[in-house]
């Protein structure tokens, strides 16, 4: 494909891209308030559409990564939003319904209420790594809320982003719901438009010009970030117990995922023991990784080499590093990267610096509780934290020495999983959460309404100001 055909094709999807704007934009404004008998059969839609295309985005995303578990595929991608929509459903008419307020005597006789109207037309800026559940689990919440939707998916996923064009388009008209494809270039006209709310799921160093682009336009954002979640085990916690559920969290998806455990902090003189007891677990989990169809691949060359670079950048520097059995002739993917645990890095290392988001798992000791909040607590504030112990105090007390966007405690990950539970970062790690009701407002405005009788009181204290208004003022301020 040449320079002048790639530049023709962008200059073509912009044209088409700011098209659909403005055809949601004239929508939102001809129905503002969508039913919520619409807006369920919306969700209805969606669900029915996952349950009947599920293989087909297994398959998609499977040619996108090269490899990628179907089982993951199903776990974290169809169940996910299936459950995402279903609560919606389930629960939009309380979410929906306006909220009475009550009114102070000196605004007697009055009525107060808030109203949850939709924000209007949202644009979604989604990731590769879990890129059908990034994509539709935001566009449930804004659905729910009675939003238009546009879509940017990953280009480094084409194959799921075609697909979920396809399969959006069937259901809804494009100033309903669309999909926009494309590259860089693309993504940063997308942020640019001047939406009436912009969710963006990556990177920390990209969501920084995806604020700065909104801010343009002083567009609200929700960032979900990511960042370095530290897991903790406490000295009363057997090692063995958190391997098993630590080896699950990090190496489920190969890693990539923004809330998997980053590194491990263990009492210090345990270290080894403790990721001899991962691979142990690694190697149960996924036996014969080349080969091994549940186990997924890593989503671009350039990442693998990124990640290989790591490794060899603290296996120079004198670390242990443990790495399943692993026969890359035997693959048939040169994007296999084997489950891998590095025993006490050098903290000034890439892979105690930045974020991982692949299949290694740095373990570093920690001389109790106090010693790893102060660790956790030197760095950007994390996506997400793990604290492993048998004792709930123990645990609630380490939770309230440190700040992450969401926590465990004895497992990673399941707390996304929650619906009624916020989702979202703090700081670096992102701004603004969604899931369940927390999605739904999100995408609302809440519209404050006092609505006072023909006559009212407040007329007795306008100017001039006399005996009444000095009454007034005495019961205003006691």
């Amino acid at each position: 494909m040449t320079a002048e055909t790639i530049a023709h094709e962008v200059s073509g999807e912009q044209a088409r891209m700011a098209k659909v704007f403005r055809a949601q934009k004239e929508a939102f404004e001809d129905e503002r308030h969508r039913t919520i008998e619409d807006r369920k059969t919306d969700l209805k839609k969606i669900e029915a559409m996952i349950k009947a295309r599920g293989d087909d985005f297994a398959r998609a995303i499977d040619a996108d990564f090269g490899r990628r578990s179907s089982a993951e595929t199903a776990v974290g991608e169809s169940g996910f939003v299936i459950a995402t929509a279903k609560h919606a459903r389930q629960h939009l008419v309380r979410w929906a319904s306006t909220k009475k307020k009550p009114v102070p005597m000196t605004l007697a006789p009055g009525t107060a209420y808030v109203r949850r109207e939709p924000k209007g037309v949202v644009g979604v800026v989604a990731p590769w790594n879990y890129p059908m559940q990034l994509a539709l689990a935001p566009l449930v919440a804004a659905l729910a809320a009675g939003c238009r939707v546009m879509i940017k998916p990953s280009e480094f996923t084409p194959a799921t982003s075609k697909l979920l064009k396809e399969t959006l388009a069937e259901l809804f008209a494009e100033d309903h719901v669309a999909v926009i494809e494309g590259g860089p270039d693309i993504a940063k006209a997308f942020c640019d438009l001047p939406f009436d709310h912009l969710l963006y799921t990556g990177s920390t160093q990209v969501g920084r010009m995806v604020a700065q682009a909104a801010a343009k336009n002083l567009t609200p954002v929700t960032l979900e970030l990511g960042g370095k979640s530290p897991t903790v085990i406490a000295p009363d916690f057997d090692l063995a117990q958190a391997a098993k559920s630590i080896a699950w969290g990090k190496f489920f998806n190969a890693g990539q995922t923004c809330i998997a455990p980053d590194y491990a902090m263990a009492p210090r003189g345990s270290e080894k023991a403790f990721g001899e007891a991962v691979m142990a677990e690694a190697n149960a989990m996924w036996p014969n990784v080349a080969e091994n169809a549940d186990y997924t691949a890593i989503v671009s060359e350039r990442h693998h080499e990124r990640l290989t670079a790591m490794v060899e950048e603290v296996r120079s520097a004198g670390a242990t590093v443990l790495q399943a059995d692993f026969d890359k002739a035997k693959a048939g993917n040169t994007r296999i990267f084997p489950p891998t645990v590095v025993i006490d890095p050098p903290r000034d290392s890439k892979l105690m610096t930045e974020e991982i988001f692949g299949p290694i798992l740095p373990v570093i000791g920690h001389d109790g509780l106090s010693d790893a909040a102060k660790y956790i607590n030197k760095g950007d504030r994390p996506l997400a934290l793990y604290i492993y112990s048998k004792s709930k105090t123990t645990a609630r007390r380490f939770l309230a020495r440190t700040i992450s966007g969401g926590a465990g405690v004895n497992i990673p990950m399941l707390h996304i999983s929650v619906e009624d539970m916020p989702f979202g970062g703090v700081g670096a790690s992102g701004q603004g959460a969604y899931h369940g009701e927390y999605g739904f407002l999100t995408f609302t405005h809440e519209r404050g309404v006092f609505e006072a009788p023909v006559w009212h009181p407040s007329r007795l204290v306008a100017p001039p100001y006399g005996k009444v208004f000095e009454f007034f003022k005495k019961l205003q301020t006691g």
